[in-house]
């Protein structure tokens, strides 16, 4: 009885030494610095076109019968978007809006040519009426879906989170004068 007692102690003695070593070794290896990744958009891409550079002048034109500023993004931002999207050159400007520094995005996506505009845009608009696009915004957000020549103009609003729903939807509309528009499903 006393060895079996003896040998039962001397296993959860090595158990928990085993178990001690194993979280120690965890610790020798693990990275104390975050993992590098690159930089999200922010503000236009010099790897963009004259076609972005056109597209912004309309857009601002379009704006300005909206009282808002619109200019470079100031912050990281990268909507749902679909695997062509992803893929795309683009730039990022924003309307800037009272007390909400992370929203009013309007992302200019540039692509070879208006027909590739055009079927990048009828993959965005299928995408963001899909699940996994659902999930990364409000039940309620608007998305404007633009093709103007070869670039895409993504604007998505909510009107349960904009502190100003009235303005989100100034913009919209402002925005779906340009170019021609794609049908988000619901």
């Amino acid at each position: 009885m006393r060895d079996a007692a003896r040998f039962r102690r001397v296993d959860l003695v090595a158990a928990a030494l085993l178990v001690g070593l194993a979280i120690a070794g965890c610790g020798l290896g693990a990275n104390s610095s975050p993992a590098s990744l690159p930089a999200i958009s922010v503000g236009p891409v010099a790897t963009v076109g004259a076609a972005t550079a056109q597209t912004r002048g309309v857009i601002a034109t379009a704006l300005s019968s909206v009282a808002v500023q619109f200019g470079d993004a100031t912050r990281p931002y990268r909507p749902a978007e679909s695997p062509r999207l992803r893929d795309a050159r683009r730039a990022v400007y924003q309307i800037v809006l009272p007390n909400q520094p992370d929203a009013g995005y309007i992302v200019v996506y540039e692509f070879a040519d208006s027909g590739a505009a055009v079927d990048a845009g009828n993959e965005e608009a299928g995408y963001l009426g899909t699940g996994p696009a659902k999930v990364q915004y409000q039940r309620e957000t608007q998305h404007v879906l633009r093709q103007l020549g070869p670039t895409l103009i993504l604007y998505s609003w909510s009107s349960t989170t904009a502190l100003d729903p009235a303005l989100g939807g100034a913009v919209a509309t402002a925005l779906n004068t340009v170019g021609i528009g794609f049908t988000v499903p619901r």
